[in-house]
């Protein structure tokens, strides 16, 4: 960990937005998802949420350019899922849809809490979450097709928000909370142990925020050797659970004789 990197993480975790995200609804090319948590980090936001596909959620690394790695990608089930969710949370619903009541995208105000409900990419946003967004948002086309693609115009209305924040001064100061700032700090600065410690379900180990290194990093291996030498193995005889014992005469087969 450089001190140039080490500032460089320090100052894009000071900028996130933790209160403006996307919601993609049945967004299904994995190389438009990608895209669209791109633009996510390039404009600052820290969260982005999904709602699955049938086939699943992915992203493209090659498209998303690593930055898979800066937003927290937040999954859910259905559109009402997500949407009770971040309702929940004070968010205004933007949902970019042409319709009756829709208004130009740079009138929305994005200064407040807020989601921008991106549809997919044959239905657009799906009529229930349409029903229940707050906003209408449309981008004015000047040219002979009718629509943008769906990450280009995410792109486009995630520009309009960045300008707002800007202007209202938001990205001043550091907006994320403490505990989160720690955890994302951690795991940007120390993506390998992260890692190690994700897939054995293990706590992260304290860094020392002006490095970003690990305050103790031999003492906590050595620690954590311990921990696992003492676990109980899947085969352990400890962890197998006797069996009653059984009266033979009742466990010897039927004889062909004797049944009926």
């Amino acid at each position: 960990m450089t001190p140039e990197r080490l500032a460089r993480i320090k100052q894009t975790l000071n900028s996130r937005q933790p209160d403006l995200s996307v919601l993609t609804d049945q967004v299904h090319k994995p190389r438009n998802l990608s895209a669209i948590i791109r633009s996510c980090d390039a404009f600052g936001l820290a969260n982005m949420h999904v709602v699955w596909p049938k086939e699943g959620f992915r992203a493209f690394r090659k498209t998303a350019g690593g930055s898979y790695n800066w937003v927290t990608t937040h999954t859910h089930r259905s559109m009402d899922e997500a949407i009770e969710s971040l309702k929940g949370q004070g968010h205004k619903l933007y949902a970019a849809q042409l319709s009756d009541r829709a208004i130009d995208f740079r009138e929305a105000d994005y200064t407040v809490p807020c989601t921008v409900i991106m549809g997919n990419e044959v239905d657009g946003v799906s009529a229930d979450a349409a029903a229940q967004a707050d906003e209408h948002i449309v981008i004015p086309m000047m040219g002979m097709v009718e629509s943008l693609n769906v990450s280009s115009a995410c792109a486009i209305i995630l520009s309009e928000a960045q300008r707002q924040r800007k202007l209202a001064g938001m990205f001043d100061q550091r907006r994320l909370a403490d505990d989160e700032y720690n955890r994302l700090l951690f795991r940007w600065c120390q993506p390998t142990v992260k890692r190690y410690c994700d897939d054995r379900s293990l706590p992260y180990p304290p860094i020392d925020p002006e490095t970003g290194e690990l305050i103790d990093g031999v003492g906590w291996m050595q620690e954590v050797r311990k921990l696992r030498a003492n676990r109980r193995r899947w085969d352990d005889p400890g962890n197998i659970t006797p069996r009653e014992p059984q009266d033979t005469a009742e466990a010897a087969p039927a004889k062909p004789w004797e049944a009926g």
